[in-house]
């Protein structure tokens, strides 16, 4: 047997024997009538012996596991309920169908037997009473109120229950006729028949008592909405279908009826709810206006874009990484870096998937021809997403890109929007062709409206003027070309990621005509390559002699014109099954070479120095002359030189007379002569302090009369110390050197780091020097260092040298 301890306090009378019947999940509570459907032989047992023996007085208890169909004593919660037996049926199946009536507390003091069933010997236990009354009385206030508020909530209670009260000295009957009536769990209930101190257990029945109010209270007001809602659909409903008649009387049914589809399909793509909210507000204004009046037909012009744009179709990056890699080298040849990036980008989306909320914004920067725009399309078809282009060369109005307000006749989106409506998807490819061109005027900056556009923190809430909903372009790639990124706005180059596309080499530029141009001139032509032969010697000699570009357009056109020829002939000689290009047709089809490196072989001569200079299309020689004249000490600057370029003149002059000295020359030699220095072709604007060393070399060679070396060139910033300083534009600087047979170039030692990145593209032939001040230039330059040869302590004005062969070349744009 199972000894329990007792507690004297609370224990009414001595123990004494009692069947148990053990409930599962139920919990029979003191003054409560609990209906029990009695099927296990053990129950059974102990319900006849109580009504037998034991004056239909039964211990009613719950099992500690349900799962347990045969429990024992020790499977039985040891507090529970005495009750009494009222009725007892017997179905036809065996099971009893009893009700019990709960009397009062009790526990197990000692379980006697466990079979046929469980019995036990008994404490009956009463409630510690409440000695505080004004505890007591408010306890009773606070829980009587909840309870009258419980039973006001659910409508499956009468009011009368609460006639069963009469005052505080009733709490303890009020907690129990609570937990009878009010949904506590199996759990709450248990812990309720445990508690013998009154103000605990009240204390208990307030907690969960509230917590039910509240859930009662909330269901209310759901089902209040919910019926408020219902009522609002039927009314609607009603009121629709009489304003559905009155359009079928006037004629205007299939209006209403379309309207009715704009609304159902603006519901369907699930909009933002501003735009949907929009779209409502339009389509009842629709509803009230003739069908033909303007103002019906600018509101559904304004619907059917915002239902028309693509608010969550997106296409699926599906290509592989190696796929894509196949498919850009397959297209262009070249640009490392930027295919590097688009696969870097695919990479990271891959494996971030939608973690990756913003799509990359690149400009890519470099001269005519070198595959910008084209590029961008091979990147679209290596992303697997449609691609749109957007031409901004020219736009000045900022309503290009942000769009016309509603106000204005004939407004419409931006070009921005647009595209969208035409790709159809959130997440295309935008190339911004041109975004150099931009120019402002009047009517706004369009570059400003763009910064909006390309900002990734930004453009997720873009609002077009039209529109006037936010629209979220964060997922879309944009892809700005352009030819000279100085032209481009600080604030919105900086919100891309800027990647320079330099010029091609002539082995690229051969690599490309094989692989790329002359394919598909001969696919448009209808042309196979055994009837059109271009040798490589060929095409050098195309891309030598008739060309000056830094990239390919120059020479497509004369690919093209190439393969007309050829046709020429093919038809005019029937037999003639083949045409095997040479030098001498090119020539007869295209004249004299332009550009012809025989024609630029120049002599070594005094006062005059090459120095390379950067243009829009590339790279470009540039020569400077000096003559030194009597005079009084002027300096003459002539070939339409800009202000950086006049004040590297002059510092080159400055640095010349402070080092007079050295060069074996008067300390006042200016005082009687004039320089004259002049940069050919003086029609095209020259700027940029690049030409610095190359103006003082030439200087110092018309000065001290030693020759410079014509198979040297340079480029580097000069100081009035006579330091060299890094300049811009190596690549195509150092491209052009070895189109125009430059043998050794000048630069400053602190653009060796950048030319590390490109070295492996240049001519094994083109020598690189390193200096870092004037002295190393001299040297290397001149063919006498001046600093330690005074030949010449004297120097008379002369003309200009007369050169034993002229040099030739094209004219330079933009040069600096």
């Amino acid at each position: 047997m199972i000894e329990r301890p007792m507690e004297e306090n609370i224990i009414v009378g001595a123990p004494r024997y009692c069947p148990v019947l053990p409930l599962k999940n139920l919990v029979a509570l003191p003054k409560s009538i609990v209906p029990v459907v009695v099927g296990r032989e053990v129950s059974i047992a102990a319900v006849e012996y109580a009504m037998a023996h034991n004056k239909k007085e039964i211990f009613i208890t719950a099992q500690q596991s349900p799962d347990i169909d045969i429990p024992t004593g020790d499977d039985l919660y040891v507090h529970g309920t005495r009750g009494v037996i009222l009725q007892v049926v017997k179905l036809q199946n065996g099971t009893l169908k009893i009700l019990v009536e709960g009397v009062t507390r009790a526990r197990i003091a000692s379980i006697e037997q466990e079979a046929p069933f469980i019995g036990v010997m008994l404490e009956e236990l009463s409630s510690q009473e409440i000695k505080h009354a004004p505890t007591l009385k408010s306890l009773w206030k606070e829980l009587l109120g909840l309870f009258k508020e419980y039973i006001g909530l659910n409508e499956k209670l009468s009011s009368d229950l609460l006639g069963l009260f009469r005052g505080p000295e009733d709490l303890d009957f009020l907690c129990d006729t609570i937990a009878v009536h009010v949904s506590f769990t199996f759990t709450e209930k248990q812990a309720l028949i445990e508690l013998v101190d009154l103000k605990e257990r009240a204390l208990l029945v307030t907690e969960f008592l509230k917590r039910e109010v509240d859930n009662l209270r909330t269901d209310k007001t759901i089902r209040k909405r919910v019926q408020s809602q219902v009522e609002k659909h039927q009314r609607d409903y009603y009121l629709t279908e009489q304003l559905r008649a009155i359009q079928r009387e006037l004629g205007r049914d299939d209006a209403a009826q379309e309207i009715e589809e704009i609304r159902k399909k603006a519901k369907k793509i699930k909009m933002s709810a501003e735009a949907l909210e929009k779209v409502e507000s339009e389509l009842r204004r629709l509803e009230q206006m003739p069908p033909m009046s303007p103002e019906a037909a600018v509101a559904r012009n304004y619907v059917d874009w915002l239902i028309t744009i693509p608010w969550h179709e997106k296409s699926k990056d599906t290509v592989s990484l190696q796929k894509a890699e196949q498919l850009l080298d397959d297209s262009h040849a070249g640009m490392k870096k930027p295919k590097e990036r688009v696969v870097e980008f695919l990479a990271a989306r891959k494996y971030a998937k939608e973690n990756l909320k913003h799509a990359p914004i690149i400009c890519l920067v470099g001269p005519p021809g070198v595959g910008k725009t084209s590029f961008a399309q091979s990147i679209a078809e290596a992303l697997g997403r449609p691609m749109v282009r957007i031409s901004l060369g020219g736009v000045r109005d900022e309503a290009e890109i942000r769009g016309h307000r509603r106000t204005y006749i004939g407004a419409m989106p931006g070009k921005i929007i647009q595209s969208m409506k035409r790709i159809k998807v959130m997440n295309p490819v935008i190339v911004l062709d041109e975004i150099d061109k931009m120019s402002m005027d009047f009517r706004g900056d369009p570059s400003s409206a763009l910064l909006e556009v390309l900002d990734p923190e930004q453009n997720k809430n873009f609002v077009d003027h039209f529109l006037e909903v936010e629209y979220d372009l964060s997922n879309v790639m944009f892809i700005a070309t352009a030819n000279v990124g100085e032209n481009i706005p600080y604030p919105l180059l900086d919100r891309m990621e800027v990647i320079y596309l330099n010029g091609y080499t002539e082995a690229e530029k051969l690599e490309i005509a094989k692989k790329f141009l002359i394919p598909k001139h001969l696919q448009e032509h209808a042309l196979s390559s055994e009837k059109v032969v271009l040798s490589d010697l060929v095409l050098k000699s195309m891309i030598e002699d008739f060309t000056k570009e830094a990239g390919v357009r120059q020479l497509e056109r004369y690919i093209a014109k190439i393969m007309r020829k050829c046709i020429q002939v093919l038809l005019a000689n029937k037999k003639v099954k083949s045409v095997e290009v040479t030098h001498d047709m090119l020539e007869k089809w295209f004249g004299v070479p332009p550009f012809r490196r025989e024609d630029r072989k120049r002599v070594d001569a005094t006062g005059l120095a090459t120095g390379l200079a950067w243009t829009e299309v590339g790279g470009d020689v540039l020569e400077i002359e000096v003559t030194v004249l009597k005079g009084k000490g002027g300096l003459t600057l002539t070939g339409q030189l800009g202000e950086v370029m006049q004040e590297s003149a002059q510092a080159a002059m400055s640095y010349l007379r402070s080092r007079a000295k050295d060069l074996g020359l008067k300390e006042n030699f200016y005082a009687d002569l004039d320089v004259h220095v002049h940069i050919p072709e003086g029609a095209i604007p020259k700027d940029g302090p690049s030409a610095g060393i190359t103006i003082a070399t030439a200087v110092m060679s018309a000065l001290t009369q030693i020759p410079v070396k014509c198979t040297v060139a340079m480029t580097g910033e000069i100081t009035l110390r006579g330091r060299v300083l890094p300049v811009g534009g190596l690549k195509e600087k150092l491209l052009a050197a070895t189109r125009f047979g430059i043998k050794q170039v000048i630069v400053s030692k602190q653009n060796a780091k950048d030319i590390k990145e490109f070295v492996h593209e240049l001519d094994p032939s083109l020598t690189i020097a390193y200096v870092e001040t004037m002295d190393e230039v001299a040297a290397l330059a001149l063919e006498k260092n001046p600093f330690i040869a005074h030949d010449k302590k004297v120097i008379k004005p002369s003309n200009a040298d007369k050169l034993k062969k002229p040099a030739r070349g094209k004219k330079i744009k933009g040069k600096k």
